[in-house]
This record gives structure tokens, C-alpha cells and sequence, in this order.
């Protein structure tokens, strides 16, 4: 299993909890943010899903699936679980999830027998009732199935595992797909964290990216599930969605501060239509420029700090009595392939077609499309088509990633200790290049360690992608000439 990293003694927890509890500084400079702004992963794995291979497939994690059942490969970790739901209704012009447009919801049924198969084939490697802390459901969007669909599907996996009685269960909604009533039922299913995509509430947004929905149906929404007892409420926010202004945006962001929800995840549009179909019916000419871009993340940053929400880090915000907030301030914030999280260090079964999971020091990703998800499971096979067993060089750096990225602290002797190597001499290099971080005042190169500083808070994927050793070796292999 990979280890997290300790804490080795007094000093470093003082440490430690002084990167948790410091508040992010008035937002960077201009010429800071452009001077770091490059593309670069989210790091919800290290290293990042598009380091799996082929070569890594079912036979493997079947094996790292029955060595868990065994007690050998993370047999004590947490267990968690993903489900993806790949229909949605109407095409949202932004989106790059994998996702089947459809209004015929009897593609549902279907689907959810390969999702039983797999739940099946799963179980018979790990056992029955193995205790699940944590669920997620995700899409697409899981609100096209109905309540019928719902429940039969969270019916099946609690036959397969049992739910722990803490555990957390979250869920995807489109608000355009709910009501009070359908939330009530999520709610009864023991749902008990919502996520509602709302992007922007601005008119002439929504329609440019063919996503409308009115303020006023998402705020009733929340009402209604916080009346109903949810212990958390997320809402999701894009910036840099064509015919946003940073006024615009501005409005946006003081109309979510009105909801109130506990957590806003505030995301960056990348606008990649060679490789996202839909994304090739937004016009280049009605996306804001790099200049306004930056406003909007600077202002949005600063509304959302004003209206008394903590910075969780990247673009994460949660009010400071949200269970997210807690762990960030307790130093157990951690991170997986949904983001932020207040569970400790997963394993993860991800189940439906693309899901992605992981096993102890293995990751693994489902067959990316619906014949060929749906073929391997109803022919008796783990519909696995790639993944990544971690070497020990990706551990470490996966360790000191997520240090970084959870609790903007990583000290030497713990990585040290955890994985028998002399932390300066092993990432000289990095060191070195972190100077520039440091002259920018974003980290701060301590005797024991490094931290990241309040205003590197705003910047820390970039900090995270120095220690990245697959990001490193492409920059280095632009360098050199081809060998024919």
C-alpha cells in the first residue's frame, strides 16, 4: 500500500498546522499568475491517468483485487467506491466528460445490468461484504436515472459490500433533472452530500454553452436540501466560458455567496475542441481573453475569501464549518480521482464505463466506451483496458505531490523515513528549480522542509508539477533531437 507521510515530531506538526491554518493573502499579481499559468494536471493521482499503459489490464487487477481480499495488497485501507452514469439529456457545449447523449432512458436498463455484472465480477475477487467509507456517483449525470434506477442500483451495492454506518455518500445533480421530491428520495437512498453543476447563472452564458437554468430554481434546490438534511452542499463554477466578463462573473460569484452552499469548486475552461467534439460550437471569438481570465480567478478568489469561505487550495472553497474545512485545518486532507477529501488514503473500486480505480500501488481505467464496457462484463471479464503499477520512485513523488497539494507542507525526514532516501540529494533538481517559486514568493525552502506560502496557495498545482517526473522527462525530450 502507498504509505502517507508521518509526522515526525513536534516541530513539523507545528509546522504542519501553520500551512493548514494560514489565510490566503490578497490574490497574486498579474504578472505572477501569467508567469506560472501552464497547462498541467490536477493531480488527483500521481502519477496522472494519462501514464496508464495498455500493458496493465485485467489479469493485474484482478491480482491486486485478490491480494487486497487477502490482506496483502492495502488489505486494511478504506475502501471507497465510484460509479459513473454516462447519460445526460441535453449537450453542454464546455463539456469533456465521457458521456452518451440520449433522451431514451430505456438505455438505462441495460446499463444497469453490465453495471451488476461488474459489481459481480468484482465481489467474487474481493469478497462480499467488504465495508465500503465512501461513494460516489458520478457522470454524466446520474440524475437521468430514476428513482426506481437509483435505488435498484444502490440496492445491489449494498448487497455487495457493507456500508460503513459513518460512511459518505455523494452524488452528481443536474438541476435541471430534480425536484424537492427527487432529492427527498436521494436523501432516503442515505445520500448525504449533493453536488449541483451550475457553471454560471449570467443568461446569455448559459445559453452560449446550451446549459440554462435559472438562479432562482438552484437556490430553491439548496433549500430544499439542507431542509432535508444533507450534510454538505457543493456547487460547481466555470470561468472562462464564452461571453463571460469579469462583471459578469463577478455577479455570478456574489449570487452563490447568497445560496450559501458549504463547498464551491470554482474550474478553469479548457477549450480543446480537436479533442472534445462538442466543444467545437463555441466560437473562439466568444471566449474572454487570457487578461480577463485572470480577473475573474483574482476576483473570484477575493469574493469568495469576503464572503467568509476558506480556501481549500487550486479551486476549492468551503465555509469554515464544513467537514472540509475541518480536515484542511486538522491536517487530514486528502486528495483522490474526485478531489479534495476528508477520508483518509482510499482504495478505490471504480465501476461503469471509463470509471477509473485503484488497488493499492496500482491504478486501472475501464473500457472508455459503451460496447466495449458492456461486452467484457456480460462475457464474465473485469472491463479494465489500461493502468499503472507505481514504481518506487513514483511513490515517493506521489507522497511529497500530495503533501503539497493537501497540506502545502512536505519535510524531508518524513519522506526520508517513509521511503529510505536523502530527500535533498534525491530532488536536487527540483530544489534548484523551486528557487524561481521561491523568488516569487510562492514556497518558502525551509531547513526541514518545503511549504508552500499563503499566495503559493493560488498556484500550488504549479509547485506540485516540479516534483513530476513523467512532466519533467517530456520537457527534457523537446530538447533533444530524434534518434532517426
Amino acid at each position: 500500500m502507498i504509505r502517507s507521510i508521518p509526522i515526525a515530531d513536534a516541530h513539523d506538526a507545528d509546522m504542519r498546522t501553520a500551512a493548514h491554518e494560514a489565510t490566503p493573502q490578497p490574490p497574486l499579481p498579474e504578472a505572477v499568475l501569467r508567469q506560472f499559468d501552464t497547462p498541467g494536471p490536477r493531480y488527483t493521482s500521481y502519477p496522472t491517468a494519462d501514464r496508464f499503459v495498455e500493458a496493465f489490464g485485467a489479469s493485474e487487477v484482478s491480482l491486486a483485487m485478490q491480494q487486497r481480499a487477502a490482506g496483502v495488497a492495502g488489505g486494511q485501507a478504506p475502501l471507497s467506491i465510484y460509479v459513473h452514469i454516462p447519460f445526460c439529456e441535453s449537450l453542454c457545449y464546455y463539456c469533456a466528460c465521457n458521456k452518451i447523449i440520449t433522451r431514451h432512458h430505456e438505455r438505462a436498463a441495460s446499463y444497469l445490468d453490465a453495471l451488476e455484472a461488474e459489481l459481480a465480477l468484482v465481489t467474487a475477487r474481493l469478497g462480499i461484504g467488504q465495508e465500503v467509507s465512501q461513494l460516489h456517483f458520478g457522470g454524466g449525470s446520474p440524475t437521468f436515472l430514476s428513482d426506481a434506477e437509483l435505488s435498484r442500483i444502490v440496492a445491489a451495492l449494498e448487497r455487495g459490500f457493507r456500508f460503513g454506518s459513518e460512511i459518505e455518500m455523494s452524488i452528481e445533480v443536474d438541476p435541471r433533472t430534480v425536484t424537492p421530491a427527487r432529492l427527498m428520495h436521494l436523501r432516503m437512498l442515505g445520500f448525504n452530500r449533493i453536488s449541483f453543476g451550475v457553471q454560471d447563472f449570467d443568461p446569455q452564458v448559459q445559453e452560449a454553452v446550451h446549459r440554462v437554468q435559472p438562479r432562482e430554481m438552484v437556490g430553491a434546490l439548496l433549500q430544499s436540501a439542507r431542509a432535508l438534511g444533507f450534510r454538505s452542499t457543493n456547487v460547481d463554477l466555470i470561468y472562462g466560458l464564452p461571453k463571460q466578463t469579469p462583471g459578469s462573473f463577478a455577479r455570478t460569484v456574489e449570487q452563490i455567496g447568497a445560496l450559501r452552499p458549504d463547498r464551491i469548486a470554482l474550474y478553469a475552461y479548457a477549450h480543446l475542441p480537436s479533442r472534445f467534439k462538442p466543444q467545437r460550437r463555441i466560437l473562439a471569438e466568444d471566449l474572454p481573453d487570457a487578461g480577463a481570465r485572470t480577473a475573474m480567478l483574482r476576483d473570484a478568489i477575493a469574493g469568495f475569501l469576503s464572503l467568509g469561505y476558506r480556501y481549500i487550495g487550486m479551486d476549492h472553497f468551503a465555509l469554515e464549518s464544513d467537514a472540509l474545512a475541518v480536515a484542511q485545518r486538522q491536517g487530514r486532507l486528502h486528495r483522490n480521482f474526485q478531489g479534495y477529501s476528508t477520508q483518509p488514503d482510499c482504495d478505490l473500486i471504480g465501476l461503469g464505463v471509463s470509471s477509473i480505480g485503484r488497488i493499492g500501488p496500482t491504478y486501472y481505467q475501464n473500457a472508455k466506451t459503451l460496447p466495449e464496457y458492456t461486452g467484457a462484463v456480460l462475457e464474465g471479464r473485469l472491463p479494465v483496458v489500461r493502468g499503472h503499477a507505481l514504481t518506487p520512485d513514483d511513490r515517493v513523488r506521489r507522497d511529497v505531490i500530495m503533501a503539497l497539494m493537501c497540506q502545502g507542507w512536505a519535510e524531508y525526514e518524513s519522506v526520508e523515513v517513509a521511503h529510505r532516501v536523502d530527500f535533498q540529494r534525491y530532488f536536487a533538481s527540483e530544489l534548484r528549480e523551486l528557487q524561481v517559486f521561491s523568488q516569487a514568493g510562492l514556497v518558502e525552502l525551509e531547513p526541514h522542509g518545503i511549504r508552500v506560502t499563503p499566495r503559493g496557495w493560488y498556484l500550488v498545482r504549479a509547485v506540485a508539477m516540479v516534483f513530476d517526473r513523467h512532466l519533467r522527462s517530456d520537457r527534457l525530450g523537446e530538447r533533444f533531437s530524434r534518434v532517426i
